[in-house]
């Protein structure tokens, strides 16, 4: 059975339902059907931030600070993009500060093509890209003193933080900017809660991506997850009832319907 050898038939039946869901919901995409997505406030305020610095003359500054290449980062991509469209429509000054030379060749190209979706492909400037430091503290120092000589209007703080969140956070409050943050990071969420204006937690950063685009496959996918775990929810529950109703009734465990699912492969003769 090549990698299912240690597998049970109830993981086998998990991942046919997943992805006959998420097929389910990508053709539903395709065919027109407009996913409902729950209001974010958190991305809501960041047109406004934008719009902000629009009004003041003040540039926009957005780091992904630790993350590297995966998915968290792509995440942040989907959100970079759409910030660098409207920084390019109000013409703007955009900062991308960069503490992975690995990320720094994708941020680039991200930027690069939300300037030219929105004409303005001749008014990209690669020195707004900047590497700083592959360095925790010396990539958080750099970013203060960018901070600081850019008067930044906005700050945008998607990714992966560590114990530099707090100083970068505080430099965005000690120049007055408006600061949106998202952190994959539970031990991080609470000093941003405590210094940023609004702050999207935990998934809410994939989330973020296709609410901002609406592009029908990010939608569908983010879709088909949300309805997996109300699926997983159900099933926790369930199983917990099972769990209930055995500890009350013994002499029901050898019937209960979960144990076939926890047979292993060799019950089929595999």
């Amino acid at each position: 059975m090549g990698g299912l050898e240690h597998a049970t038939p109830g993981i086998l039946l998990v991942l046919i339902g997943a992805c006959v869901l998420l097929y389910r919901e990508l053709s539903r995409g395709s065919k027109g059907y407009v996913h409902h997505i729950r209001r974010i406030a958190g991305v809501d305020a960041i047109e406004g931030a934008v719009g902000r610095c629009a009004e003041q003359g003040r540039s926009v500054v957005f780091t992904t600070a630790l993350t590297d290449v995966g998915p968290v980062l792509f995440a942040c991509l989907g959100v970079l993009h759409s910030i660098a469209k409207r920084v390019a429509q109000y013409k703007l000054k955009l900062q991308v500060p960069q503490y992975s030379p690995e990320a720094m060749a994708l941020v680039e190209d991200t930027v690069r093509e939300a300037y030219r979706e929105v004409g303005r492909a001749n008014a990209f400037d690669p020195e707004s890209i900047r590497f700083l430091s592959s360095e925790q503290f010396a990539f958080a120092s750099g970013y203060m003193g960018l901070m600081h000589r850019e008067k930044a209007g906005a700050a945008f703080m998607f990714g992966v933080f560590a114990a530099e969140a707090l100083v970068l956070a505080e430099a965005g409050q000690q120049v007055g900017a408006r600061q949106v943050a998202a952190s994959v990071s539970p031990e991080q969420v609470a000093f941003f809660i405590c210094t940023c204006d609004y702050t999207l937690i935990g998934e809410e950063l994939f989330g973020a991506s296709a609410y901002m685009s609406r592009e029908p496959v990010q939608v569908a996918t983010l879709a088909a997850q949300d309805r997996f775990k109300l699926f997983f929810i159900a099933l926790i529950i369930v199983g917990v009832f099972l769990a209930t109703l055995r500890q009350w009734m013994p002499e029901l465990g050898g019937y209960m319907p979960h144990l076939i699912l926890l047979k292993d492969w060799s019950a089929f003769g595999w």
